[in-house]
C-alpha cells in the first residue's frame, strides 16, 4: 500500500527484528505489520488509541513499539540507514518551521494595551 514499507525497505531493515519462531502462545503480528502501524502513527499524529483497526490492537503495536525502543533497536536501524543514506535531497520546508508569537502579523506596540 502506498506510504507502507516498500519490499525494498523492508529487506534493509528486516534482519534487525527478532526471530519468533518456534515459540509458544499465539503466533505474534508480523514485524512488518508492527512497522507500518507504528509509521501510520508517526505520520498521522494521532494517538495510540486511534490506530487504525486494519493494522490490529493498538496495545499490542504500543508495546512491541516500547520493547524495541528500550532495547535500543530503533537506534541500531538509524544508524544502519544513516550510513547508507544519500543527503543530497534533502531539504526542509515552512511545515517544520515555527514562528515567533511577534511575528505573527500583529501589530506591535499598543495593539494588545488595556487603553483601547
Amino acid at each position: 500500500m502506498r506510504k507502507e514499507l516498500t519490499n525494498k525497505q523492508w529487506d534493509r531493515i528486516k534482519s534487525f527484528f527478532p526471530d519468533r519462531t518456534g515459540q509458544k502462545g499465539r503466533p505474534p503480528k508480523s514485524h512488518r505489520m508492527m512497522i507500518n502501524a507504528i509509521l501510520w502513527i508517526l505520520r498521522t499524529g494521532a494517538p495510540w488509541r486511534d490506530l487504525s483497526p486494519k493494522y490490529g490492537s493498538w496495545k499490542s503495536v504500543y508495546t512491541r513499539f516500547s520493547r524495541w525502543s528500550k532495547s535500543g533497536l530503533w537506534e541500531e536501524i538509524f544508524i544502519h540507514i544513516s550510513k547508507k543514506s544519500n543527503s543530497e535531497y534533502n531539504m526542509i520546508d515552512s511545515t517544520v518551521i515555527k514562528v515567533h508569537q511577534h511575528a505573527s502579523g500583529a501589530r506591535g506596540g499598543h495593539f494588545f494595551s488595556s487603553d483601547r
